[in-house]
């Protein structure tokens, strides 16, 4: 039927409705088309997941009935092309619907869905057969680009209430799908229940349908329309009010109007990013700092005189002098640019002058920082976005390291070969510095100073410290307090994926504090801290966590209040607030270094005392932060504080490192289905290896050498002491991350840094089915940690434990940790494996406990005398082999390692030749001779066979 003509111009005329019916009905028809295809053809095998087949799973999910299959990728592929035509004119029409004359929202809204669209193309098209890694990719934009879309669809719908209705209910249907989604997946990939993925299957087939169906909303909306093209409604010339203009012009006195309803104005927001960028450049090298000062007393074995550089960060002392504070501030920018030498450090050929490098970079930031504080005093907004780059600069920094296992890529210890991005952050980090100095701040205006603190600048330093120290050893990695709160296996709290809850949590401080500025510094929110603290340092899993966000939430919001209060009690606070910083990062060390200080014992194991000490300097901030009066930014009403406009550039950039959190978390779930080198053989190739906390002969961070000794040796389980990194002074590091996703493996990090030991971490090839964390008997000496485990290797329960024993010196200690652990291998029923460190000679003292009737267990090799550290013992399983690999200058130990085979009984201690061994059972033939990397056969200069 011709349609109706209007005005006589019209030849032809379509409702806009209809280009969303089409997009809905493609989009179904293309995943329904494909379901029933694959129920039709291929029920049984795209139900089968690694796990389960029918009958525990019978329902596919939507990767296996869109995947690789044909005909089903096929009907999916078509139909997804004939979807893509109406999908961009669909964006194309909510542009128009939407554009609004000085608004840069709806072009943004409008480039992210045509990024969704090609993303969408990307993985329809590239299967993960394809490129696993390209579909990955395009998946994750897709799913990223999904959260802007959603928001800015409902921040921009033209005010139907029908409309809005639906799309409130399909956008709260699809989020809140996400929970039991996440759930189950990690039901079925973490523990394995069966039918739990049939279950998560009917969660991703939902969070299809509401996808789709909160895009068909817009049927309503374009019903308005007529193609070609006119607006009979009006609506796209702005004669109807959309939701966010109606919000935006109630809430314009309150601080969510004051922040979100501005304009993107670029030029700010390239400020604000360069800002954000020198607060990320300060937090990585503060952060590195007591990581290359750990480097000297590690080698000493003791205090080596190079731990004070640790008091450079002191340096804002300088500004009590006000001749050399207006030099600083007027200066600011040279003084900045000073400070990059310490991300040139990476460039010092030695140890001492990289540590010398970062010291001098670390006082400059600090002094540059406070500095640029102090000079706006006067300017109240630009002050608080100062301090929100600041703290934005610090999630920015977790998210980094979340992104590169817990290494930060532009510390000093980070060069091109380990994964270091040294020369991109340096050049960066100079081209921030240029644009956030270039202007110069006056003092004239905003706050009124004659309202004068009636504190002591004391108190407000002691919260400055409280606030220092607990961003930088609890939020400086997204991993630590994850680490806290680890109880083993099965998996009962949070894992390192996890990490993206922390950065969240950080991220809902720094926007609490931002928009209720007034609330964040009351004792409520001091409250809601301790009550964090209290519980991430008493509880454990996710009990134990959820104090841990708590507490990552007060945290950030108490920055702004803190600093703000600092800066009007002067600049004494600043080097003052540093100086008490530094003395509660040394008790931090003197709780599990104990043994190795003076006065250390004072403090031994009392995370519980440093952890109240910042507590009640936070309190004390609280109390001395003023209720400032401001001329320009008052609501005489509220009573609270109106952020600035400028401050919505700052949000965005958090948002976006939000969702750079998001979808690294998304790569690095652990997929679980890792296998053994030699499965076939039914062979455990076990290794023991002290890995010197992951910092090599040379400074530079070890990770990567470590992986490619490990892999190359065919290690299938492996234990790593000296392993617990989360420490201010280690870098708030995680080595076993890297290399158990690197390598496929399940990982058990051990107890954690709050049961203050140097650390044992199990990793393995097999699932572990249980793990225990014990703390040996250690009177007088550190802590002795060990792990025991058990796994499901080949269909048969093997345990494995991994020790670290106390120090030479402390004999009674070292005794009764031999009969304790004598007692726990005892009394396993189950074929064992130690891997251990037992500082003793072969045959002499502890060792016939270890070995023997009391412990049931052998020695791997009881001829090789030449042994202090390194111990290999085993029961009921056969041993194979065992082979010494030189460490070359990756630590101070060698790695020792065995063969075990599963399923046969212990034999004798007869050595047979390597020609008389299967291949599947030899140790691989790259390291005889001179080896590679310096990496060889030692000792006896080859591997041991036995019958």
């Amino acid at each position: 039927m011709a349609p109706k003509i209007r005005e006589g111009d019209a030849v032809v005329a379509l409702s806009g409705k209809w280009i969303s019916w089409a997009h809905t009905a493609m989009a179904y028809a293309a995943f329904i088309g494909a379901l029933l295809t694959g129920l039709s053809l291929h029920y049984h095998k795209i139900v089968e997941n690694e796990y389960y087949g029918y009958p525990q799973e019978w329902f596919p999910s939507v990767s296996a009935t869109i995947g690789d299959r044909y005909p089903e990728r096929a009907v999916f592929q078509f139909f997804i092309a004939m979807t893509s035509g109406p999908r961009l004119l669909l964006v194309f029409l909510w542009y128009i619907l939407t554009a609004r004359p000085n608004s840069s929202l709806p072009k943004i809204v409008a480039g992210v869905g045509i990024f969704r669209t090609l993303s969408c193309g990307g993985w329809t098209y590239v299967t993960s057969t394809d490129d696993h890694g390209w579909h990955d990719i395009f998946m994750i934009s897709y799913l990223v680009a999904t959260l802007p879309w959603t928001l800015g669809c409902l921040a921009l719908s033209p005010n139907n209430l029908k409309a809005v209705k639906y799309r409130k209910i399909l956008a709260g249907s699809f989020f809140g799908t996400l929970v039991p989604l996440i759930y189950y997946f990690i039901q079925h990939k973490v523990h394995k229940v069966p039918g739990a993925y049939t279950i998560y299957a009917f969660y991703e087939w939902a969070l299809i349908l509401f996808d789709v169906g909160f895009d068909a909303v817009t049927a309503l909306d374009f019903d308005g329309f007529e193609l070609i093209i006119r607006d009979v409604k009006g609506s796209s010339r702005g004669k109807t009010q959309q939701v966010a203009d109606a919000v935006l012009q109630q809430k314009k006195d309150k601080p969510i109007g004051s922040v979100f309803g501005t304009d993107i104005l670029w030029t700010e927001a390239v400020d604000a990013v360069a800002d954000v960028y020198n607060g990320f450049v300060f937090w990585s090298m503060l952060t590195s700092l007591g990581l290359t000062v750990w480097y000297f007393p590690l080698w000493h074995m003791g205090i080596s005189g190079y731990e004070v550089i640790v008091m450079c960060t002191v340096s804002p002392f300088l500004l009590i002098n006000k001749s050399i504070r207006t030099l600083v501030i007027q200066n600011v920018r040279s003084v900045h640019l000073l400070s990059l030498s310490g991300l040139l450090a990476f460039l010092a050929k030695t140890p001492e002058l990289r540590l010398f490098s970062v010291g001098f970079g670390v006082s400059m930031s600090c002094l540059a920082w406070s500095a640029t504080w102090y000079a706006e005093r006067s300017q109240q907004s630009r002050l608080e976005s100062r301090v929100l780059a600041w703290s934005i600069g610090l999630a920015a920094s977790s998210v980094s390291k979340f992104t590169f296992w817990t290494n930060n890529p532009i510390w000093p210890i980070m060069h091109a070969e380990n994964g270091g991005w040294n020369k991109v952050g340096l050049l960066l980090a100079a081209l921030a510095i240029l644009r956030s100095t270039r202007t110069v701040t006056d003092n004239r205006g905003g706050i009124d100073l004659a309202d004068r603190p009636k504190t002591s600048p004391l108190l407000a330093s002691l919260g400055m410290a409280g606030l220092l120290f607990g961003m930088h050893s609890l939020l400086s990695d997204s991993s630590t307090m994850i680490l806290w709160v680890w109880e083993g296996f099965p998996v009962r709290g949070p894992i390192a994926a996890n990490g993206v809850l922390t950065i969240a949590a950080m991220g809902v401080g720094i926007l609490g504090g931002t928009l209720f500025q007034g609330s964040v510094s009351s004792w409520t929110n001091l409250l809601l801290a301790s009550t964090g603290a209290f519980i991430v340092t008493s509880y454990h899993n996710w009990l134990g966590y959820l104090g841990a966000l708590l507490l990552a939430v007060s945290l950030m919001a108490l920055a702004t209040p803190l600093v703000t209060s600092a800066v009007r009690h002067g600049p004494v606070t600043f080097g003052l607030g540093f100086f008490i910083y530094n003395v509660l990062v040394l008790a931090h060390v003197w709780v599990v270094a104990y043994a190795f200080v003076p006065g250390g014992p004072l403090l031994r194991e009392h995370t519980d005392w440093v952890m109240t000490a910042m507590i009640l300097f936070l309190g004390a901030g609280v109390y001395a932060s003023p209720r400032t009066e401001t001329h320009n930014n008052r609501n005489p009403r509220s009573g609270r504080n109106i952020p600035s406009r400028s401050a919505s550039h700052y949000i965005y950039v958090l948002l976006v490192i939000q969702l750079i959190a998001l979808a690294t978390s998304y790569l690095r779930f652990p997929t679980n289905d890792y296998v053994p080198y030699h499965k076939d053989d039914k062979v455990i190739t076990a290794g023991i290896w002290t890995i010197h906390f992951s910092l090599d002969n040379d400074m530079w961070s070890s990770e990567r050498r470590m992986r490619d000794l490990i892999k190359e040796v065919e290690i299938d389980v492996i234990g790593l002491l000296e392993s617990d990194l989360q420490r201010i002074i280690m870098g708030n590091r995680d080595t076993t991350q890297y290399l158990a996703e690197d390598l496929g493996m399940y990982v058990d990090y051990g107890p954690g840094p709050d049961k203050h030991t140097w650390g044992s971490a199990l990793l393995s090839k097999f699932p572990i089915v249980n793990s225990t964390h014990h703390l040996l008997p250690s009177p007088v000496g550190e802590l002795a940690p060990a792990i025991h485990a058990t796994l499901d290797a080949y269909g048969e329960m093997v345990d494995v434990v991994v020790f670290h024993s106390g120090q030479e010196e402390d004999v009674e200690d070292r005794r009764l940790q031999s009969e304790y652990l004598a007692k726990l291998m005892k009394e396993s029923p189950r074929p064992m494996i130690l891997l251990s460190y037992l500082v003793l000679k072969p045959n002499e003292g502890n060792y016939n406990t270890y070995v023997g009737e009391k412990s049931g267990m052998k020695d791997i090799d009881p001829s090789d005398w030449d042994r202090w550290c390194e111990y290999i013992l085993y029961k009921g399983i056969r041993r194979s082999g065992y082979a010494r690999v030189s460490r070359s200058t990756i630590t101070d130990t060698e790695l020792q390692v065995g063969k075990f085979i599963v399923g046969q009984p212990e034999s004798s201690n007869e050595q047979i030749s390597e020609d008389a061994v299967p291949q599947g059972l030899r140790f691989p033939s790259l390291f005889r001779g001179q080896g590679v990397r310096d990496h060889k056969y030692h000792v006896f200069d080859e591997p041991r066979y036995f019958v």
